[in-house]
């Protein structure tokens, strides 16, 4: 039985200002299944009227959001065809939510502190402006780690936002972005320490909300139109066939049992 259920996901609205808190502090705010849901059902109230930015970080300081809880993928079926379409399911559940967030009408702010890792860089990518402290770093080490793939639509965001050859080079070398690396390459839009950062966050929020309603929405609707055609590129094979692999297999397990896993290719 698949005991990922924990953490959360706090919505609170303060006047024009909604905040999406990620909270699953033991396990540097993975987010689980009722948590990616937690987080759709926290967009329909940051699409309320009167709401001029949005907010999206993680609880406790330490993590912005370390991906998808993996004690997920180890109930996933061994057999190689039902394990690929268990991925592709959980590709589109987590497409969904990344979808939802996109269409927002009001700015969506990120704040990184610590790690935002796999589904955690997709949801920092999906934010308008991220404000990042010095310890915040980026990456999606699945080559290196789990073995699964990624949808067109993901890593789309990603090239748009750090630009094609800088998105491979992270991807394929398993490697990561440290904070200054990401603020001089414009993914990050400000840098602040863990003392600046509240007062940071509030002059950028006020910002904001003095702009023209109407104006952000159109502009981060014509973004989205922009950058529609790359996210329909259908990549359904090849995430039915990295979930299907005895090597997603092997990821799993050997992350879960902290060793390092070994690639067969197969």
């Amino acid at each position: 039985m698949n005991r990922a259920t924990e953490g959360s996901v706090h919505v609170t609205r303060r006047g024009p200002v909604v905040e999406l808190l990620l909270d699953n502090q033991p396990r540097r705010n993975a987010l689980t299944y009722p948590m990616y849901e937690q987080l759709a059902a926290g967009c329909d109230i940051a699409d309320e009227p009167g709401v001029r930015a949005v907010v999206l970080r993680g609880a406790g300081g330490r993590a912005f959001a370390a991906g998808t809880d993996i004690r997920h993928f180890a109930d996933f079926p061994s057999d190689p065809e039902a394990a690929g379409e268990a991925g592709l399911a959980y590709e589109r559940r987590v497409g969904r939510v990344l979808a939802r967030l996109l269409r927002l009408r009001a700015p969506l702010l990120g704040v990184v502190e610590g790690p935002a890792f796999g589904g955690g860089l997709a949801l920092a990518a999906a934010c308008d402006l991220l404000l990042a402290t010095p310890d915040a770093t980026f990456g999606a080490p699945i080559a290196r780690t789990l073995g699964n793939c990624l949808p067109a639509p993901v890593v789309a965001r990603l090239a748009d936002r750090l630009g094609t050859a800088r998105t491979m080079a992270l991807l394929l070398t398993g490697d990561h972005l440290d904070a200054t690396t990401a603020h001089t390459t414009g993914f990050v839009h400000r840098l602040a320490t863990p003392v600046e950062l509240p007062a940071q966050l509030d002059a950028l929020l006020q910002r904001l909300t003095g702009q023209a309603p109407l104006t952000l929405a159109a502009l981060k609707e014509t973004e989205r139109r922009l950058t529609a055609a790359a996210a329909r590129v259908d990549t359904d094979d090849l995430l039915r066939r990295a979930y299907g692999s005895a090597d997603f297999r092997e990821g799993v397990a050997a992350f879960l049992d902290h060793r390092t896993p070994r690639w067969e290719g197969r």
